[in-house]
């Protein structure tokens, strides 16, 4: 089974790195932005980084990598795959949208 890695940021690129096995639903919940929470809080909601790993183990593993980078090279490896910092999960908020005004 797939499970993700991936870092979301803000507008003003504060940076949230996290781990979930369904990358579509984990970005939603980014983008509704519970108060309380860190993405809440710091408005962080554009998916801009996402890798796929083989399992769960592989996951953890690259996550706390990541985590353990300095700034700088997480946006070194951001830019390397998304240099326009592009909201990769837009397509998805539009299609949830969209199927929200259908019902």
């Amino acid at each position: 089974m797939a499970y993700y890695v991936y870092i979301m940021s803000s507008p003003s690129r504060t940076l949230y790195t996290g781990v979930t096995k369904d990358i579509v639903r984990r970005v939603h919940e980014h983008q509704g932005g519970a108060s309380g929470s860190f993405t809440g809080r710091y408005r962080i909601r554009h998916l801009v980084y996402l890798e796929e790993t083989a399992g769960v183990r592989e996951a953890i593993a690259r996550e706390k990598q990541l985590k353990g980078w300095t700034r700088s090279k997480k946006i070194a490896v951001i830019e390397s795959s998304n240099p326009a910092w592009r909201d990769l999960g837009e397509d998805w908020a539009k299609e949830r949208d969209s199927s929200l005004r259908s019902e």
